[in-house]
């Protein structure tokens, strides 16, 4: 018997759950992030980013393709050692941790700013903390239906996002090239930071019911990433002009302020009140598989304990310490940093390993 198929994850929810954790939170601020360094031609530095993260992607599926019954966890520990399996099992349960705090301090800041601007920052960390412990105490397939019920809701999102093409200047991106390659290839660094969380295939991949599968999803949940970011980036820049756009910190909620209706004063706040739910695919994903990895360190399967205690640290945690947007900026720099690292780097060194030692029958049987 597999050792985790009671919790397995259909084809449709491995894709929603790569796809939601990428674009959560990155769309809001991309544009802008690509008109500093590129101009209007910084779409094109999408797309050679989404090149290199589908390959860097498609080496974790083959890394996991030497163990498919297990997690990258089990994985060291069958290739190195089970000193290697409880290092990897802290550093990535660090990483992930550090991923889902930055998206939802994130959240919390933008909820401030536009929603509920009198509200502590604790008590919105609460109101964020409740329903989280609830979907991550139930493993990861109610995970997958969550995170694949909230993709179906949010399809309707982009036809709103063509409503202020109605005013667009499509001549801003031309010339394509107006400084060259240069300005493009300075934007591909910071473009990385919104690609980051393919990684989590580590531990998703013996979740998934159909594995043969795996590098299909993979690169269908990275080829939806790019033409949404795409799709955004595009609209914001032949809607503001280049020097308008980068006085916006989110040029993509600023946009909708340009959206009228008989019947609401100000749409961007209703979006942002139904973004919420987006923006929780980036931390209550990571927030299971960090307490996951803490669980598997010490042999143990139910993580509710260790979920408990993740929770009740960041409710009194906030109460004392509240990151300000700069710090978020610093946060989301340090993971993209990070990210490059753990998602590019390591899966191509240790898919080197793993070959070589499957080459010299030197594998590991633990």
């Amino acid at each position: 018997m597999k050792k985790y198929a009671l919790n397995e994850i259909t084809f449709m929810q491995y894709i929603f759950l790569n796809f939601g954790m990428v674009v959560s939170i990155g769309f809001l601020s991309l544009p802008r992030v690509l008109a500093e360094k590129a101009g209007t031609s910084g779409w094109i530095a999408l797309i050679i980013v989404w090149l290199i993260s589908t390959a860097a992607s498609l080496i974790v599926i083959q890394v996991m393709k030497k163990y498919p019954d297990g997690t990258l966890l089990d994985l060291l520990t069958v290739y190195v050692g089970k000193w290697a399996g409880k290092v990897g099992a802290v550093l990535f349960a660090l990483y992930l941790f550090f991923y889902g705090y930055t998206g939802l301090i994130y959240t919390i800041l933008i909820t401030k700013q536009y929603l509920l601007q009198q509200t502590p920052a604790y008590i919105i960390m609460l109101l964020l903390l409740i329903p989280t412990y609830v979907i991550v105490r139930n493993g990861p397939r109610i995970l997958g239906r969550y995170v694949e019920v909230i993709i179906l809701l949010s399809l309707w999102i982009p036809f709103v996002y063509l409503i202020p093409l109605k005013d667009a200047h499509w001549l801003r991106l031309l010339p394509v090239l107006k400084e060259g390659w240069k300005p493009i290839f300075s934007a591909v660094p910071s473009t990385f930071y919104y690609h980051v969380g393919f990684s989590t295939t580590f531990i998703l991949y013996p979740f998934l019911k159909n594995k043969r599968m795996a590098s299909a999803g993979i690169i269908i949940s990275y080829l939806l990433t790019m033409l949404m970011y795409l799709f955004i980036a595009v609209i914001c820049f032949v809607y503001f002009s280049p020097d308008e756009i980068m006085a916006y910190n989110e040029p993509t909620i600023n946009v909708l302020k340009t959206i009228e209706f008989k019947f609401i004063a100000r749409i961007e706040v209703i979006f942002l009140a139904f973004y919420l739910l987006i923006f929780s695919l980036s931390w209550i994903p990571t927030m299971y598989m960090s307490v996951f990895c803490t669980t598997w360190l010490i042999g143990k399967q139910d993580h509710r304990n260790h979920l408990r205690i993740l929770w009740l640290f960041l409710a009194v945690g906030t109460y004392f310490f509240m990151p300000t947007f700069f710090q978020s900026e610093r946060m989301n720099t340090l993971l993209g940093q990070i990210g490059l690292v753990v998602e590019y780097l390591v899966p191509a060194c240790l898919l080197l390993y793993v070959w070589i030692h499957d080459r010299l029958g030197w594998r590991k049987h633990i």
